[in-house]
């Protein structure tokens, strides 16, 4: 089954360095709560909002042991007004046997105000 894992994380600053610091520790949160191996990954996609320039946080992933061949794409969060600034998202695929419920949806920093229905206070502050 395919299944996708949403995760969401916020910086302080428009900064390359801790863009990609922050994405990085997203993804291994979502890797580690849900016992994820790059082999069983399909795609990985990565929004930010729209005051995120500095750089691709695509590069997080390469930071990853294994996951140099992991197909991930970066894209542009809609701007609507009033959203959530500094924001980065991930929509991570993968194949697994767990059911919809089983799955665990990550969000960081001021992100935990997106899907507070999705998370546990254990997502608060890791």
């Amino acid at each position: 089954m395919l299944r996708g894992i949403r995760g969401a994380t916020t910086v302080s600053n428009n900064e390359e360095k801790e863009i990609v610091l922050a994405t990085e520790k997203l993804l291994k949160v979502m890797i580690d709560e849900n016992d994820i191996h790059p082999e069983q990954v399909t795609s990985v996609f990565i929004s930010v909002t729209e005051d995120l320039t500095a750089t691709f946080p695509a590069k997080a992933l390469r930071n990853i042991k294994g996951w140099a061949y992991v197909p991930v794409m970066c894209m542009r969060e809609i701007p609507v007004p009033g959203s959530l600034p500094l924001c980065i998202r991930i929509m991570l695929h993968f194949n697994t046997d767990k059911k919809q419920s089983e799955i665990q949806h990550i969000y960081l920093n001021k992100a935990v105000t997106l899907r507070p229905d999705l998370h546990s206070n254990q997502n608060v502050n890791k």
